[in-house]
């Protein structure tokens, strides 16, 4: 049997940004201009890495290109590289920072294929650790976050500071 976990707070979040131009979590995000406070922890020239608001685990990034584009043939090769090397530095950066010991890499394309946010394509980087899916998450069904979305954008964002992308 499907235990539900409602979350309504998390449906209008997804759905009505700001009941303004914007309807788009990730493009509200971009034009709000304050990094620190939407969690965009790199701004690239054709995508960006952002913490989730609503995290699987502690240092869960998406990486989103700029363009509001569904689907992953929508990318032009430059956005897909670039989304593949932001990944690959999340992934660095959150064995750095949490000594992740694995990770879930992922994109849900489509509303069938389970996408919260179907308009704007986004990957998934979710860091992993031995025995993270604990008592509370296999008995309570329920996860724990130890930490604020705020410290982990300051142990992150260092991180993404200095990072510059390569050439092509």
């Amino acid at each position: 049997m499907v235990e539900h976990l409602w979350t309504p707070w998390r449906y209008q979040y997804i759905s009505n940004v700001d009941k303004g131009e914007v309807s788009c979590v990730f493009c509200a995000a971009l034009q709000k201009g304050d990094d620190r406070d939407v969690h965009i922890v790199f701004r690239g020239q054709s995508a960006f890495v952002i913490l989730n608001r609503y995290p699987y685990n502690t240092g869960h990034l998406m990486i989103v290109p700029y363009r509001h584009i569904p689907l992953l043939t929508d990318a032009t090769p430059e956005e897909l590289n670039e989304l593949m090397v932001l990944v690959q530095h999340s992934q660095q950066v959150l064995g750095e920072v949490y000594q992740a010991q694995g990770f879930n890499l992922g994109m849900n394309l489509g509303r069938c294929a389970g996408a919260g946010i179907v308009d704007h394509l986004h990957m998934h980087v979710l860091p992993r650790w031995a025995g993270d899916t604990n008592f509370m998450t296999v008995i309570g069904d329920a996860r724990v976050l130890p930490e604020d979305l705020a410290v982990t954008f300051e142990k992150l964002q260092p991180l993404f500071s200095d990072f510059t992308l390569p050439r092509p």
